[in-house]
């Protein structure tokens, strides 16, 4: 297995933090972009807002100066303003979108560069079931995770030819700290909904993320993969 330079957002919490944790676990060389907080043991932090072209600059040239130009980018740094459209502000539709979709827009672009010069790379885009299954209250979040599928599926006919792939990974319900306060009867309407009767946990993510990032997916491009126990499934 190849050590790979791999760089998170927005990985101190959740699904991001899962995801670092497990390329550790993978001997590989980890960072994580985080506004607040630390990444896990055994992967550099370095601080960005993602919405911030500046600063995230800065951070890769960072990770770059210490660990080496990023070979793997998984774009995980999101936001959510729930609320039903007719009572969403543009600001709350503006923020969602600049974060999850323009905030991966940045993150991919820079780290474009290197991979190009490497002619190599891996791009994962972390979505949500809800962005193309829909979610109500969440036209904001819905919108800016499908368009991420859309990034994934360009830059594929863009860079493809370079050995590069860019993929999207669409979880569904996740047991992180958002969910744990959920209702217990809400959790429960949840899962009945969920062909496997339960939530994933976020190594389960990490996991296909893991794999997306390895020589074993090399000719996987411009895929949506769902991790979401078959909520999404048809979409």
């Amino acid at each position: 297995m190849a050590v790979r330079t791999v760089l998170i957002t927005g990985g101190n919490r959740g699904i991001g933090r899962a995801i670092a944790e497990e390329f550790v676990a993978q001997g590989h060389r980890v960072a994580v972009t985080a506004r607040s907080g630390e990444g896990p043991d055994g992967a550099l932090t370095v601080r960005a807002d993602v919405t911030d072209a500046a600063a995230l600059d800065a951070a890769f040239a960072e990770v770059e100066e210490k660990l080496g130009p990023v070979e793997v980018v998984v774009a995980n740094a999101g936001i959510t303003r729930d609320t039903l459209l007719m009572r969403m502000s543009d600001e709350d539709f503006d923020d969602v979108v600049a974060t999850n979709l323009g905030g991966a827009f940045k993150v991919v672009k820079r780290a474009s560069k290197g991979m190009l010069k490497a002619r190599f790379g891996r791009v994962i885009l972390i979505s949500s079931v809800v962005g193309l299954f829909g979610g109500p209250g969440q036209v904001n979040y819905s919108s800016s995770k499908a368009g991420l599928v859309g990034m994934a599926r360009s830059i594929t006919r863009e860079l493809g030819g370079r050995g590069i792939t860019a993929n999207v990974v669409a979880p569904g319900f996740i047991e992180t700290d958002m969910t744990a306060e959920l209702p217990e009867a809400q959790q429960a309407e949840y899962k009945k909904s969920i062909p496997a009767g339960r939530f994933a946990t976020p190594t389960e993510v990490a996991k296909v993320v893991a794999w997306l990032a390895s020589d074993d997916a090399g000719y996987i491009s411009g895929a949506v993969i769902p991790v979401d126990g078959g909520l999404g499934m048809g979409h």
